[in-house]
């Protein structure tokens, strides 16, 4: 008897492998956006590699992400844990361990992630209160104070860096400090600046610091980090009911990020490439890594405004990580989004809402020669679509900088 299944009318056959295949480009686009970032070799490596989560090896590779995470956070707080997931799981993370109803939250929106920084707190029953500030430089810290002394919260969440807007909270020390003196603790998302941008857990009193992979780390997404302080900690012990997190529970996730037991299957080709990731980072160190940063966002900057376009946050609440453009009159942010990745294979991004576009200066986006393209196929773009700019200005403009911070 042929018991082998015959093909019917009715199957469904599989879909051609060559009109999948043609999805991607044959030649890989820089990744010059918000996040996704460029990744090192080193760390596309790693990636390719698959051990036992809960093997000898692995124990040794966590202990050294640990270490590791503890001096880019700049802390010396045993709690530092990685979750499965991009930057906005360890926010929830940090949230949900530490928010719970009844739970008085204070949270300082910029933007599109602080805000959602906000939503996840409502959403773990908080009583939240919003202090909007666009431009964070215009913030008021006797207004803060007197918030604090009304809602008496028991959290205060706030974005170093918004990248929905490019704009940069760098006043985080005295907000901490502020809430702090109140018996407030203080959760901060990083996702953007750590390892961009000086962040000192420790000396500004931060409670929790959130992290992901794929911006300044210049690691994959879906893997991602935070850290919490000894009084987060104590907080979190302390809750009145268990997390209904599973995944998220911190207690949970400590039975692998510190007693090499089970928690759930990790990515261990991820955590891998977070290990070389942050090697990268200790082997540059961050005084080092900051100065580059630096000097190639004050490049793109200077270079884009010799071209005869403008930037959007002011100067005074510039974010370095992620830059924003003003478009000229009748060009929208889709079309120069899908013209400079088809016609010059570089990758930017749009905005949340607003007419810019946005360039990323974080981890491997920092070369001398990804910004000579960037900014090359930004003003061919711009031309294209028929706005008036100074192509060569602007890449004269970028190597003057480069040169004189090199003399600096």
């Amino acid at each position: 008897m042929n018991t082998q299944l015959q093909p019917t009318r009715n199957d469904i056959l599989p879909p051609h492998v060559d009109h999948l295949s043609a999805i991607l480009p044959d030649d890989p686009l820089l990744m010059m956006g918000a996040g996704p970032v460029p990744i090192p070799s080193a760390v596309a490596r790693a990636n390719s590699l698959v051990i036992n989560h809960l093997g000898e090896t692995m124990a040794k590779i966590i202990t050294q992400v640990k270490d590791m995470a503890r001096y880019v956070f700049q802390t010396r707080s045993n709690w530092v844990l990685g979750v499965a997931g991009p930057g906005s799981a360890a926010m929830e993370m940090a949230i949900c361990n530490l928010v719970w109803p009844g739970t008085r939250v204070l949270s300082i929106c910029n933007g599109f992630f602080s805000g959602r920084m906000a939503e996840m707190s409502r959403r773990a029953g908080a009583d939240v209160v919003t202090m909007n500030e666009i431009f964070p430089h215009s913030m008021s810290l006797e207004r803060l104070e007197a918030l604090l002394d009304e809602h008496r919260p028991h959290c205060l969440t706030l974005v170093q860096g918004e990248t929905s807007n490019t704009t940069f909270n760098n006043d985080v020390k005295n907000i901490a400090r502020l809430a702090k003196a109140r018996g407030c603790l203080v959760i901060v998302d990083a996702v953007c600046t750590l390892s961009t941008t000086p962040f000192e857990m420790d000396d500004w009193q931060v409670d929790a610091v959130i992290t992901g992979g794929q911006k300044g780390l210049s690691s994959i997404p879906g893997v991602s980090l935070l850290a919490f302080s000894d009084a987060a900690w104590s907080r979190i012990r302390e809750r009145p009911t268990p997390n209904t997190h599973w995944c998220l529970d911190a207690l949970l996730a400590e039975n692998f990020w510190h007693k090499a037991s089970y928690h759930y299957t990790a990515p261990v080709s991820g955590v891998l490439a977070l290990h070389e990731a942050l090697r990268l980072v200790c082997e540059e160190t961050l005084p080092v890594r900051f100065a580059r940063h630096l000097r190639c966002s004050t490049a793109l900057q200077d270079s884009i405004e010799a071209m005869g376009l403008s930037l959007f946050a002011p100067a005074e609440s510039r974010l370095n990580s992620v830059v924003g453009i003003n478009l000229p009159e009748g060009i929208t942010n889709q079309a120069v989004c899908s013209t400079i990745s088809s016609r010059y294979q570089v990758e930017i991004s749009g905005s949340f809402g607003l007419p810019i576009v946005r360039i990323g200066q974080m981890g491997e986006q920092c070369r001398a020669h990804h910004l000579f393209r960037t900014v090359h196929a930004l003003g061919s773009t711009m031309r294209d679509l028929g706005a008036t700019v100074d192509l060569p200005s602007g890449m004269a403009e970028l190597e003057n900088s480069l040169q004189r911070s090199k003399a600096d």
